[in-house]
């Protein structure tokens, strides 16, 4: 293989494999369920050969896993705005729109965790990478001087964030945008007149 054909497959087939899977778990999650999900409908939705599913991930907890494992592998970090209010207001935004999405499947997959204790350890993980990935923005806040340095960056993000999680994923009650980029600038006025 030359140079050029390996920089035209990043990844090769493998990673291609498993990136067409995991997309066809979203969507069958997200569709049907962690009680829909086979693996016979994951790999006609994929277009990989349900001995290759099989094979690889062997059981839908595995699918799961690997689904919730990817995700703590992405590049995914907070915008930078050049203030913790406004840090925070773009965080909620994105979580606002994933958990009201239709459907949502970041829902599908917080419901689905619950099924299995490797899908759950695997949720666990995933939220302490993101939740250590978020608190960048309170500590560039400190940084700039716009909060005390003693603020708990963990308590700053669960202040603006759990709100949201509260009322549509354990209420699974309506919440309007505004709502949420209030309890974002809530956090942000709580983390100024924190010490």
């Amino acid at each position: 293989m030359t140079d050029a054909e390996r920089a035209s497959r990043p990844g090769g087939r493998t990673a291609r494999v498993r990136a067409d899977v995991l997309a066809a778990v979203e969507i069958e999650l997200a569709e049907h369920g962690y009680d829909g999900l086979t693996i016979d409908a994951v790999a006609a939705r994929s277009g990989v050969h349900r001995t290759t599913v099989y094979r690889r991930w062997k059981t839908v907890a595995g699918l799961l896993v690997d689904l919730l494992e990817a995700g703590a592998d992405d590049a995914w970090a907070p915008a930078d705005t050049g203030s913790l209010e406004g840090d925070l207001i773009a965080i909620n935004r994105e979580v606002f729109a994933a958990l009201t999405a239709r459907p949502s499947v970041t829902q599908a997959v917080i419901a689905a965790s619950f099924r299995t204790s490797e899908a759950a350890e695997a949720l666990t993980n995933f939220w302490i990478d993101r939740y250590i990935r978020t608190e960048t923005v309170v500590r560039r806040a400190i940084t700039r001087g716009e909060i005390p340095p003693s603020t708990d960056p963990h308590q700053v993000v669960m202040t603006a964030t759990a709100p949201l999680y509260h009322q549509l994923v354990l209420l699974r009650q309506p919440m309007r945008q505004p709502m949420a980029v209030h309890y974002a600038q809530v956090a942000a006025a709580s983390a100024r007149r924190a010490d």
